[in-house]
């Protein structure tokens, strides 16, 4: 049975003022879900950011622009470049306080510059059809208004906290993740937000996640007057492809995603290069060097091969988060806070990953899909619904003040994933 909690005076008065900011709440989404913020479209990005740091400025915290360290990428040609990234908004609110609290999310999208998903639509009066509405520009609206009823809280100088939203969630984190990480080792719990489910349960366990592009360089040649002296860039990397996703099934719950190969040319020349992408998912860390294993043999092979050369890029950028006792005690925090509100919340292990995984990694206790609730992220159908923005948003703000007041031991959490 979930333990009831009671809400102080001066905590049912702040989710009173959240129900009065719903209509704000929307008519913020739509401007917002209007800007196109996809992962490679910077000016767009600082759209964004420029966007956050005017909503996020009542909150009267410290805010810094974050730059990230540039990422290393394969183009399609082979060419290695590094991808450079528009900065994470980082607010920090009392960082002295005795309860420290991160709290994460990102302001990129799925959807590129070009992409003909560029503005909202109702679906009905609840339900919105819009790019970004659920994840995550939703979930950003309900962190920050969560986040000013905290600010009404007698008890808000127990607690301080980092607000980092960052430009590259959709496409690996690869630019903050050193600052996820740096967050979280110093953060007693995480509060991220993704979005919940249409039924509004939550993401449980996660796997964990690593993306890899091999290089393959062989010998162009004309096809027909000299075939035998060329060495095929694209037969390596398809029999390398092969042999990857022939390590599926081979161990539980790991699985290999051959992506994309990119390379060749003229029918004409046999193609001297070629780029195998690919995802891996596992379920914990045995799974990760076991896949390491596996990824540097099959690299050897390719090598192998005459007068084929392979170079692998990449690695485990997320790892997997398990159901522990301290995220388990987390989601129970949830669980009960959403009692007060009257509502059911359950959860569900998932293959997917987030920042939650990073925030793990770093031995923060979280819970990632505190966010609007929707559904078909990442497509031309994503919905948000906009009933979900205050609800979520309460139920956030109820375990804020209840970790403020004590009555959440946020550091009861940390000292379970520290083993203590």
């Amino acid at each position: 049975m979930t333990p009831k909690v009671e809400l102080t005076r001066a905590e049912s008065d702040a989710l009173d003022w959240i129900d009065g900011q719903a209509d704000g709440m929307i008519a913020t989404l739509r401007d917002w879900v209007n800007i196109n913020s996809g992962s490679r479209n910077s000016a767009g990005l600082e759209t964004m950011r420029g966007k956050i740091s005017t909503a996020f400025a009542p909150l009267n915290g410290e805010v810094r622009a974050v730059d990230l360290k540039p990422s290393v990428v394969v183009e399609k040609n082979g060419d290695v470049t590094e991808q450079a990234y528009t900065p994470s908004f980082h607010l920090i609110q009392r960082p002295d306080a005795p309860i420290r609290i991160v709290l994460t999310g990102h302001h990129d999208t799925v959807f590129p510059q070009d992409d003909s998903f560029q503005s909202w639509s109702m679906r009905d009066a609840d339900t919105m059809n819009a790019p970004g509405g659920a994840d995550m520009k939703g979930g950003l609206l309900v962190m920050l208004h969560a986040l000013m009823a905290l600010e009404r809280s007698p008890f808000k100088e127990q607690i301080g906290y980092d607000v980092l939203i960052s430009p590259d969630e959709e496409i690996g984190s690869l630019g903050s993740g050193p600052v996820l990480h740096a967050l979280g080792s110093k953060a007693d719990i995480g509060m991220t937000y993704e979005p919940a489910l249409a039924d509004g349960s939550l993401a449980g366990a996660r796997k964990g996640s690593g993306n890899w592009s091999l290089k393959v360089s062989g010998k162009a040649a004309h096809a027909g007057r000299e075939h035998h002296v060329g060495r095929n860039a694209i037969v390596a990397a398809s029999a390398f492809a092969l042999e990857l996703d022939e390590l599926n099934g081979r161990r539980e719950g790991v699985t290999f995603n051959v992506a994309r190969i990119d390379g060749g040319g003229p029918p004409n020349v046999v193609p001297a290069n070629a780029v195998v992408r690919f995802n891996v998912r596992v379920k914990d860390e045995a799974d990760q060097h076991w896949v390491l294993d596996n990824l540097a043999q099959l690299t050897q092979d390719t090598q192998a091969r005459d007068g084929i050369q392979a170079e692998m890029f990449g690695g485990f950028t997320r790892p997997a988060k398990p159901m522990s006792a301290a995220n388990a005690q987390m989601f129970e925090w949830t669980r009960t806070a959403g009692s007060a509100l009257g509502l059911d919340i359950r959860w569900n292990a998932t293959g997917g990953v987030c920042e939650g995984n990073n925030l793990w990694a770093a031995g923060c206790p979280n819970v990632d899909t505190l966010g609007a609730c929707g559904a078909d992220i990442h497509s031309h159908d994503e919905i948000v619904l906009l009933s979900s923005l205050p609800e979520r948003a309460k139920l956030s703000a109820i375990m804020l003040m209840k970790f403020a007041s004590g009555e959440f031991d946020a550091k009861a959490a940390r000292a379970l994933a520290s083993g203590g």
